[in-house]
């Protein structure tokens, strides 16, 4: 079990978050003020929850989830969308976000894989 996207593009103002060290995600159909923020990627759906020791392929790098706020996965399975950051922390510090241990940030681009892997 698992879900399997692909990046489709990166919005106008995607940059800004990822100079924070966030990646925000959204389905390719967001409306266009939230397409700005993100990355795009194709529509999946997510089977199960996001949880803690699951894998995390974003481009060509795997993370490893070490928390998951509390409405991360409502969203990400609505509507694709959730806040990666890349901290490792025990915690999420917001109810959308997703916290990633790994080699650095991702460098995204049309055509990258998204996907999660469920343990």
């Amino acid at each position: 079990m698992a879900y399997r996207a692909a990046f489709t593009g990166l919005g106008e103002e995607y940059g800004e978050f990822f100079e924070q060290g966030m990646v925000v995600v959204f389905n390719e159909n967001a409306p266009a003020e939230l397409a700005e923020l993100a990355a795009l990627h194709t529509i999946s759906v997510l089977e199960r929850e996001v949880k803690p020791g699951d894998e995390i392929v974003l481009g060509n790098k795997r993370y490893t989830v070490t928390a998951v706020g509390e409405k991360a996965n409502d969203t990400l399975g609505k509507l694709g969308h959730c806040t990666f950051i890349f901290t490792g922390a025990a915690e999420a510090e917001l109810d959308g976000q997703i916290v990633l241990k790994g080699d650095g940030m991702p460098d995204l681009k049309a055509g990258d894989p998204f996907e999660i892997n469920f343990r």
